[in-house]
């Protein structure tokens, strides 16, 4: 069923056309859902909260979740999900977990989410019913928010479902209302006279989609940030920073190293 891409409608028979109209009605249902502003109890680091610790009349943000799904890839069926908590102040994971899954929906570009978001809320939902101390009070995401091409990707998904606050962080762009990569890296390009790391990503609407940032000192590649859920775009981007000590950000590359591992120890057996 379907492709490696989202297939045009002429390709796809009445039946598929039915399940990726089903789709989209239900990103559209959800996206009524989305908070695109700051919606958290706790507040936002800064270099000086976190060496100092927490602060007395409001806690600062200290549990901040990654999540990841690999597939083997000899077949993309095999997937492991996984979720790594880091304390913020300290660096150190203190929490992952690991899901073994089949998966029977195969990728489409702009519907990742289908695939993806039911192993990862079930990989929540455990922390969840069983009470643990570690469950993150914010969760970056391997995947887009509202940089996408119905404005509500993995990240917003993920965040409206699990009902928590979510960051979208993207390794590729998504060629959306006339973004371009060509555009964006002349636009990088030219923040390299300034002490700006990123530039915004302003559609022909005039809509800002997200952030392109390059992370670290020299590095080439940026990375995609948008909104998830419930934290806005600017403390997105200050967050994402701070978590950053190669291209992505620790708590997605830690799960993604995990999840990786996983998927290579299947082909032993």
């Amino acid at each position: 069923m379907f492709g490696g891409e989202e297939a045009p409608s002429s390709s796809l028979s009445a039946s598929e056309s039915d399940i990726l109209q089903r789709w989209k009605e239900i990103q559209n249902s959800l996206k009524q859902r989305l908070i695109m502003d700051d919606d958290f109890t706790w507040k936002p680091p800064t270099s000086e909260t976190v060496s100092a610790g927490d602060g007395d009349d409001q806690p600062v943000l200290k549990y901040i979740g990654g999540v990841d799904v690999s597939c083997l890839k000899e077949d993309q069926s095999v997937a492991c999900g996984t979720i790594v908590v880091l304390d913020f102040h300290t660096g150190k994971v203190v929490y992952h977990d690991s899901a073994h899954v089949t998966l029977d929906v195969p990728y489409i570009a702009g519907f990742l989410a289908f695939r993806e978001a039911p192993v990862l809320l079930q990989l929540l939902e455990k922390m969840k019913n069983n009470h643990n101390p570690y469950y993150p009070q914010l969760l970056m995401v391997d995947g887009n928010g509202m940089l996408h091409p119905r404005g509500f990707g993995l990240a917003c998904h993920l965040g409206v479902l699990g009902n928590l606050p979510t960051i979208g962080i993207g390794k590729k762009l998504h060629c959306i209302d006339g973004l371009t990569e060509k555009g964006v890296r002349k636009s990088l390009l030219d923040t390299e006279r300034s002490d700006k790391h990123f530039v915004s990503l302003t559609g022909r609407s005039g809509c800002i989609h997200g952030v392109a940032m390059r992370s670290t000192e020299g590095s080439v590649k940026p990375i995609f940030i948008s909104i998830g859920h419930r934290v806005s775009l600017d403390n997105a981007v200050k967050i994402v920073k701070m978590t950053c000590k190669y291209r992505v950000p620790e708590p997605i590359r830690q799960a993604d190293k995990r999840s990786r591992d996983y998927v290579r120890s299947l082909n032993k057996y």
